[in-house]
């Protein structure tokens, strides 16, 4: 079974690299997925690939208060919202959806959904398989 795990994560990966999503937005919504579904892999090696990307990590430390941050624009906040309520009560409220459509087009929409469903995968194959953090964010800053 684990080669078939990764021929999939290929395949993702794959699409992933057609998104058109600003890559910031990407690791905001990965991570705030992450932390939503305790998947702390997924928050360690997000925080890890933000910050070999130069994102500001300000920010992922600051997705608990997204809502009222200033570091947050509010295109990303109605992304935000969207997707902790989507991953928090598996469906979304039609105000919800409206608020985000103000600022993403279809095509970025239908990203929003890909990253969601993808994380998902994600976060539940190494809950299932009881894989936790492997402290890379601690081994890349002792690299530095």
């Amino acid at each position: 079974m684990p080669p078939a795990f990764g021929m999939f994560y290929g395949k993702i990966a794959q699409l992933d690299k057609k998104l058109q999503l600003p890559r910031e937005t990407i690791f905001l919504i990965r991570e705030q997925m992450a932390r939503l579904n305790i998947c702390l892999f997924c928050v360690d090696i997000g925080r890890v690939f933000a910050t070999e990307s130069s994102m500001n990590i300000e920010k992922l430390d600051a997705l608990d208060r997204y809502r009222d941050s200033p570091l947050f624009s509010d295109a990303e906040r109605a992304a935000l919202d969207y997707v902790t309520e989507l991953t928090t009560d598996k469906k979304v409220q039609p105000s919800t959806f409206a608020g985000m459509s103000r600022f993403y087009s279809e095509r970025a929409i239908c990203e929003i959904v890909w990253l969601v469903a993808s994380e998902h995968l994600y976060n539940l194959t190494n809950l299932g398989l009881n894989i936790h953090s492997d402290m890379l964010c601690d081994i890349s800053r002792k690299k530095k």
